[in-house]
Order: structure tokens, then C-alpha cells, then sequence
């Protein structure tokens, strides 16, 4: 007898509050996915958006050579062995950190208006795909996702022509997006809200994901609320 084909219902909507060049923002997409897998599996289905949050925000628009930036923030000893601790995380979710190929720490405003743009362009899935796009390029690949005809081939990558019709709204709009996360007081990335109201923070296992979508789902959003804004 042949299995009945599974079915499964919207169960909300899931907010990512990131940055482009957080590694454990990364680490935090992927172990999300699997969590959604095994929802899916349960008749759980997700939408998700991301949200900008820039952790360095002041850092010229050309960025800065990474080595001596990571070295006055941490100093070198520290920096190292912060890079092999993401290393040997993010092998565990399939993820290949190349921080031996990043020269600059990019200023990523102007990424997080590709990530925009995408949505604009395509909506929620095509937003995921420039997200992951971005991480690939910079985590895995090296490249510098601070420059505007980089960004132009990352696009291209993930199906969008970002770059001829961008307007100085979709900037405005950016920007905007992230000082109403800064003025609720979110200052750590990655964030996850369900519904519009906090659910977690930081790069959690996947199985605490899968419970606390479980019963965020299960009551429509978690008692406390998130003050930024309404989903």
C-alpha cells in the first residue's frame, strides 16, 4: 500500500537578525535548515526572512585588512584561535571556513541592500538564496563582499541583477530596518524571532530550534514580546 503523500500547514514566520560577515550567523542558517527538515517532516511549514544588523557599523566603506583588524580587536593569539574554534564548529554543519583567504573585514551595509534587493526581486526564497550566496562568498571563498562589483557577481550567482535599478530608497529602508533593531536593544546576531516576539540567540543546536519552533508554533508566538516591530 502506497503512503499517503505527507502534508504539512504554514506555521508562521520565522525573522533572522544578522550580519553578513558573523560566522556564527552561518553556522546558525544551517543548523536553522535542519531543524526545518525535521519540522517539514512533522507537517510544520516555516517562512523566513532575514534583517539586517551590522556588527561593525563604523568601519570605513572599503573596509579594513582583517588580520590587523581582528588583531586590535582580540589581539592575534585570541583572533587564531577564535577562527579554528568556527573552523571545527562549522565543518559539523558542512560549512569549509576559509578565513586564510579573507584579506579585508568589509564594511556590509551594502551587502545587506543586495539581501534587500533579492526580496524585492524574488521574495522570501530568493532572499534566503542571496543570503547564502553572501556567506559562501566571503566565508568559503574569500571574496570581498564590500565591494559593489562584487556584489554585482554574487547576485548573478543567486539569480538576481542587483545593482542597475537600486535606488537610494532601498538604502534609506535598509538602514532604517536596523536602527529599529538597535533602539529595541538587540545587540547580538543571530537573533531569531517567531511571529515578530524573540524565540532564540546565538548559533543554537539544531534540536533546540526544533523544540522551540515545536511550541512556538504550537501557542502562535512566545509570551514575550519583542519591541521592535509587528510581523
Amino acid at each position: 500500500m502506497d503512503e499517503k503523500p505527507k502534508t504539512t500547514r504554514p506555521a508562521g514566520l520565522i525573522t533572522v537578525v544578522s550580519d553578513t560577515i558573523c560566522p556564527w550567523c552561518y553556522v546558525g542558517k544551517r543548523r536553522l535548515e535542519g531543524a526545518l527538515k525535521i519540522l517539514s517532516e512533522e507537517g510544520l511549514d516555516f517562512d523566513v526572512e532575514w534583517r539586517p544588523f551590522q556588527l561593525n557599523p563604523d568601519l570605513p566603506d572599503r573596509g579594513m585588512n582583517r588580520r590587523d583588524y581582528r588583531a586590535a580587536k582580540f589581539g592575534s593569539a585570541q583572533s587564531e584561535a577564535l577562527d579554528r574554534h568556527v573552523q571545527q564548529v562549522g565543518l559539523q554543519s558542512g560549512i569549509d571556513f576559509r578565513f586564510d583567504l579573507i584579506e579585508r573585514t568589509p564594511n556590509t551595509l551594502a551587502s545587506h541592500v543586495l539581501i534587500a534587493d533579492a526580496r524585492r526581486a524574488g521574495g522570501l526564497v530568493m532572499q534566503n538564496k542571496a543570503v547564502d550566496a553572501l556567506f559562501a562568498a566571503y566565508f568559503t571563498q574569500g571574496r570581498d563582499i564590500g565591494r559593489a562589483d562584487v556584489l554585482r557577481e554574487i547576485s548573478f550567482e543567486a539569480g538576481v541583477d542587483h545593482g542597475p535599478d537600486v535606488t537610494a530608497e532601498l538604502w534609506e529602508f535598509v538602514q532604517e530596518e536596523e536602527n529599529v533593531l538597535r533602539q529595541s536593544g538587540l545587540n547580538s546576531v543571530p537573533t531569531f524571532l517567531f511571529n515578530g516576539r524573540y524565540l532564540l540567540n546565538g548559533a543554537q543546536p539544531t534540536l533546540a530550534h526544533v523544540e522551540a519552533l515545536r511550541r512556538a508554533a504550537a501557542a502562535g508566538a512566545f509570551d514575550a514580546p519583542f519591541s521592535g516591530w509587528d510581523a
